[in-house]
C-alpha cells in the first residue's frame, strides 16, 4: 500500500513539472561511444608493443610541479631531445638547447648513469651520476636536507634522475598470460580541442592485475582507451607496489612514423611522474625519420664518463646515510 501511495506522487510530481514550460540549460555534449571487448584491447595494447626498438629525434618540453598544492607550475624552454631504445628496458637519451649537450643519460635496465654537462648554477651540478633504477633513495633525501652545503643539495637533486621513465611511456610492455585483466568504462568531462565545448567522452579501462608473494592480486597498470570514432588507446598508468600512481602517460593523437611503415601511433607522448614532481612533453621532430625496429649494441645504453666529470655515486652515498643514521640510532 505505501508503495502504491509513493507511485503515484511520483506520477503527479513528473505531470505537474511537465505542464511547465522547460528551461534550457547548456550541458556538456554526450559523444557516441564505439564498442569494444576485452580481446581487442589486449590486441591493440600488443600493437604497439610490436615496437621493438626506436631511435628518434623530440621536442622536449619539462616543467616543475613541485608547487603544485600552490596552484604553480615552472615551465621550461623547448629543447631537443634524441633517444634510442630499445626492448627489454634500454635506454639512451640526450639533451640539446641550440646545438649544445646539456645532459646525456643511459639505464640498461638495472643501473642507470647520467651526465649533466651544463647549468646554470656556477657548474656545481655538472656532474657523473650513477644509480640504480630500483632504489628508493628518499632516505637518502631526507638524510641531505640539513646539509646545506652545494654537494649535498646536488646529490639531492640528482637522486630524482631516472631516464627509465622515459622507457615505458616511449615502449609500452606488452601484456602477460599470467596477469588478469578486467574491462570497465567510464566517461569524463572534458574540453574539446576542436568545438571549444565541453565534452562527456566514453572511455573503456583495462586495468592490470598480478600476483604478489603471498598470491594476492595488486594493480600493475591501467590502459584508457577513447571510444569516440574508434578505439585509441590514450592513456597509460603505472602503478607501484603499494598502488599508487608512478607514472602518468597520456598519448596524443595517433600518426605514421618512420616514412608510414608503422601506421596509427601517438606523435606526442605526455608523462606526469607525481612521486617527482615533473611533467615532460615529448613530441615528434619528424615522424617519417623516426626509427624503427633497429637493433642496438649494448653499449649503447652504457654512458661512459669521456668528460672527467666529477662522478657520484648515489647507491654509495645511500649507504653512508643509512650508516650515520645506525650509529645515531645506537647512540
Amino acid at each position: 500500500m505505501i508503495k502504491k501511495f509513493f507511485y503515484f506522487i511520483i506520477l503527479a510530481i513528473l505531470f505537474l513539472s511537465s505542464c511547465k514550460p522547460g528551461t534550457d540549460k547548456a550541458t556538456p555534449i554526450l559523444l557516441a561511444v564505439e564498442n569494444a571487448s576485452k580481446d581487442q584491447l589486449i590486441n591493440e595494447i600488443n600493437r604497439f608493443a610490436k615496437v621493438n626498438s626506436m631511435s628518434a629525434k623530440m621536442d622536449l618540453k619539462f616543467e616543475d610541479t613541485s608547487f603544485a598544492n600552490q596552484g604553480k607550475k615552472k615551465s621550461y624552454v623547448t629543447a631537443t631531445l634524441t633517444s634510442v631504445v630499445q626492448r627489454p628496458a634500454n635506454i639512451y637519451l640526450k639533451v640539446e638547447f641550440f646545438s649544445v649537450d646539456i645532459a646525456q643519460m643511459t639505464s640498461n635496465g638495472d643501473k642507470f648513469r647520467v651526465a649533466v654537462l651544463k647549468d646554470n648554477s656556477g657548474g656545481k651540478f655538472k656532474k657523473f651520476v650513477l644509480g640504480s633504477n630500483n632504489a628508493d633513495y628518499a632516505k637518502l633525501e631526507s638524510g641531505l636536507k640539513k646539509d646545506t652545503s652545494d654537494d649535498a643539495q646536488s646529490v639531492s637533486s640528482f637522486s630524482r634522475l631516472r631516464p627509465q621513465h622515459f622507457t615505458d611511456a616511449i615502449l609500452i610492455r606488452p601484456t602477460d598470460s599470467q596477469n588478469t585483466y578486467l574491462q570497465s568504462t567510464i566517461y569524463q568531462i572534458e574540453e574539446d580541442e576542436v568545438q571549444k565545448k565541453k565534452v562527456m567522452r566514453g572511455y573503456y579501462l583495462l586495468d592490470e592485475y598480478s600476483k604478489d608473494s603471498n598470491g594476492d592480486l595488486k594493480i600493475s597498470r591501467r590502459f584508457w582507451f577513447d571510444r569516440v570514432v574508434s578505439i585509441r588507446l590514450a592513456r597509460q598508468q603505472l602503478f607501484d607496489n603499494k598502488g599508487e600512481i608512478e607514472s602518468d602517460i597520456v598519448y596524443g593523437q595517433e600518426g605514421n612514423l618512420a616514412n608510414g611503415e608503422y601506421k596509427n601511433l601517438p606523435l606526442r607522448i605526455m608523462v606526469t611522474r607525481p612521486k617527482e614532481k615533473y611533467s615532460i612533453s615529448l613530441t615528434y621532430q619528424s615522424p617519417e625519420s623516426v626509427k624503427i625496429g633497429n637493433n642496438y649494441k649494448p653499449d649503447v645504453f652504457e654512458l661512459k664518463n669521456t668528460w672527467g666529470l666529477d662522478e657520484v655515486d648515489l647507491d654509495k652515498k645511500l649507504q653512508e646515510v643509512l650508516k650515520q643514521n645506525s650509529a645515531i640510532t645506537n647512540q
